[in-house]
């Protein structure tokens, strides 16, 4: 240890299990224990302390905190002072932006903006919508909300301005969209003076690199596969459009290793038809399966390894699996769009060269 350390502000609540999985799958484990607000990180630089996502851009601006993770809106709302050094796109529900909207009875008159003249609004974000009416020429009466927003319309409230991702909630209270306020995504945040400081911002630029990287390996793959060279004009052809592979030579000169990166839903249909052209063309013997998303494939003498981009289960890899090694892969070649903030995959080599 160093001597130095980053006091991180994690969000407590519905991002919680999000961002706890993020971190794992960018190899940092954090451990939540019952009632502590205190969880453990297996690095010795990192002191995370668990605070509800509306508060911690309000620590962050103070110095109380060195950085941490929070919405863009909960930025706005408390008009924190604060650098913000990269978006990491997550949601309890998705990989997409949450939206704050206007929302009111369904069989409520009010059709837009400027029907809230005079009205009552409730809300968790009383500063954005006060700006929000105010750059509409709107004037309402907006009060804070502490919960339950979506149950106060219209016996106490007209409108509600309220936070969704899909909607259903919102719907099942028997409310209509009529307006959207503005798109939030997930921010890490830092105190502008701990930005200054050359270590910290060193130790923060490598956390996000790490965030980033597992963000992008979300939903794809790396295959490795290797193939006689004879064949290769023949095998590139069963790749999908675009992904084209890096190809390079094996000590057998006769043989060639290809590397790509595919999204799983085109693997399915890949492995298939490289499974299938090692049968037709030379004529191997092997097995297929598709297990914990990574690839094990045996068509001999076609090789083809699986490299475990995100799954949760890479810690039991780890424990058990041999050959399993970590692989960067940033800077290769042939990667394409993929090269572009995928920094680090887990790579299990299941297949040996016959």
């Amino acid at each position: 240890m160093s001597g130095n350390v980053l006091k991180l502000g994690i969000p407590k609540g519905s991002l919680e299990e999000a961002t706890v999985k993020l971190f794992g799958r960018a190899g940092y484990n954090i451990r939540i224990k019952s009632r502590s607000y205190f969880p453990s990180i297996d690095d010795d630089e990192i002191e995370c302390m668990l605070i509800r996502a509306q508060e911690i851009a309000r620590y962050v601006a103070d110095g109380v905190l060195d950085a941490g993770l929070t919405g863009k809106d909960w930025i706005l709302e408390n008009r924190a002072d604060v650098e913000e050094i990269a978006p990491l796109v997550y949601s309890k529900v998705s990989a997409g932006p949450v939206r704050w909207v206007l929302a009111v009875p369904n069989d409520s008159t009010i059709q837009s903006v400027k029907d809230l003249q005079g009205k009552r609004i409730a809300t968790e974000v009383v500063n954005l919508t006060t700006d929000w009416l105010k750059d509409n020429g709107v004037t309402a009466h907006v009060e804070f909300s502490w919960g339950a927003t979506e149950v106060k319309a219209p016996k106490l409230v007209d409108a509600i301005v309220e936070v969704t991702e899909t909607g259903s909630s919102l719907k099942a209270n028997n409310l209509r969209i009529v307006d959207t306020l503005m798109e939030s995504t997930t921010r890490f945040i830092m105190n502008k003076e701990a930005s200054q400081d050359k270590w910290k911002r060193n130790k923060v630029d490598r956390l996000v690199l790490m965030l980033q990287g597992a963000m992008a390996a979300i939903g794809r793959v790396g295959l490795m596969m290797n193939a006689p060279k004879k064949n290769l004009d023949t095998i590139i052809k069963i790749f999908p459009p675009g992904k084209k592979p890096t190809i390079s030579e094996l000590s057998d000169k006769s043989w060639v290793a290809l590397n790509v990166i595919l999204e799983e839903k085109l693997v399915r249909d890949f492995v298939r038809r490289i499974h299938h052209q090692s049968y037709s063309t030379v004529g191997g013997h092997g097995s297929l399966q598709h297990q914990n998303k990574a690839i094990h494939f045996i068509p001999l003498p076609l090789v083809l390894t699986g490299f475990l981009v995100h799954d949760e289960a890479s810690s039991r890899f780890h424990q058990g699996v041999h050959n399993a090694q970590v692989v960067g892969l940033e800077g290769r070649p042939g990667l394409g769009d993929f090269n572009n903030g995928i920094h680090q995959f887990w790579g299990f080599n299941f297949c040996c060269s016959p």
